[in-house]
């Protein structure tokens, strides 16, 4: 039986080239068609849990407080720089959740999402 996916070696037996049954090459077309916003390499389920996930509670209670004491200018500059990074990761959470949405959205109603989850157990299990 051939298998979707089939390795080729050197002579030291470290993986150099990919050989790839047509329906896998063909789903992997398909999935270079998605935008390179799309989050590849992730369940639904996955993309499903990171477009909902938010801040630690202690993070977002102090990343409230920090807000709250910064606008009547109650920060040292160790507090300054702490609000700096917690700000930072927000913008970064944001993106992800946002791009996380944003595949869901390219993915649905479309046979990609199969396409994806086939492909991923592919790579997987080798």
């Amino acid at each position: 039986m051939f298998k979707a996916v089939q390795y080729i070696t050197n002579e030291q037996g470290e993986r150099v080239g990919v050989l790839l049954d047509w329906n896998t090459y063909s789903r992997l077309s398909e999935l270079s068609k998605l935008d390179e916003d799309c989050l590849v390499g992730l369940s639904i389920d996955e993309l499903n849990a990171l477009a909902s996930c938010t801040l630690a509670v202690a993070e977002q209670t102090l990343l409230d407080d920090l807000i709250a004491r910064n606008t009547e200018s109650l920060l040292c500059a160790d507090e300054v720089a702490q609000l700096d990074d917690l700000l930072a990761k927000a913008d970064h959470l944001t993106l992800l959740k946002t791009r996380a949405r944003y595949t869901l959205k390219c993915l649905a109603g479309d046979t990609r999402e199969r396409s994806l989850n086939q492909i991923n157990q592919y790579f997987l299990q080798s």
